[in-house]
């Protein structure tokens, strides 16, 4: 997507990184940060890393959680 001078509707994005047993954190951090800005969120767009065997534990650790908000910043 590219923007040109003049243009009124500017998109940005905001990468938020978390894992997979802190969603409630993150969600809860997305939201204050909508709330904030007062800006429109086109779309959002995850992935979550595939799990790997722990070490420690012998079970699996938590697997990283990614989204991309594509918003258009308040004016």
């Amino acid at each position: 997507m590219s923007y040109e001078k003049g243009c009124d509707n500017m998109r940005l994005v905001k990468i938020f990184k978390s894992v997979e047993n802190e969603l409630s954190t993150m969600e809860q951090e997305i939201n204050t940060w909508a709330k904030g800005t007062g800006s429109t969120i086109i779309s959002v767009t995850g992935n979550i890393a595939p799990q790997t065997r722990s070490t420690a534990s012998q079970g699996f650790s938590a697997s990283d959680v990614l989204l991309v908000v594509l918003y258009e910043p308040v004016e």
